[in-house]
């Protein structure tokens, strides 16, 4: 079966930083596009930030861009998040997701993706 696990979610202040870790197990991450997804209470699911199988192409939300990295670790079929300066708005369970989306446009849209984890919380603080 088919898993994708978030972790590395928690409280932190206004301004500090966190990373995420999304590990596959039964799926190799290079073989697809990631994506890094959040959702906050009584919103929409949002896109965040996308990672191109090939790992030469990312894309980023406008509201993350300069604070938010993904990245990809093959050797250990992981995928991170890297938050810093976080804002109290970036509160949200996040999500990470394999799928196939090749296009900047498509990696943003949650139907792109086939695999999806079952979100860590991520709480900032003022």
């Amino acid at each position: 079966q088919v898993q994708l696990v978030e972790s590395g979610g928690g409280l932190v202040q206004a301004g500090g930083s966190l990373r995420l870790s999304c590990t596959a197990s039964r799926l190799t991450l290079s073989s697809y596009t990631m994506g890094w997804f959040r959702q906050a209470p009584g919103k929409e699911r949002e896109f965040v930030a996308a990672l191109s199988w090939s790992g030469r192409s990312t894309t980023y939300a406008d509201s993350v861009k300069g604070r938010f990295t993904i990245s990809r670790d093959n050797a250990k079929n992981t995928a991170y998040l890297q938050m810093s300066s976080l804002k109290p708005e970036d509160t949200a369970v996040y999500y990470c997701a394999a799928g196939g989306p090749a296009t900047a446009q498509a990696m943003g849209v949650t139907d792109e993706y086939d695999y999806w984890g079952q979100g860590t919380q991520v709480t900032v603080s003022s």
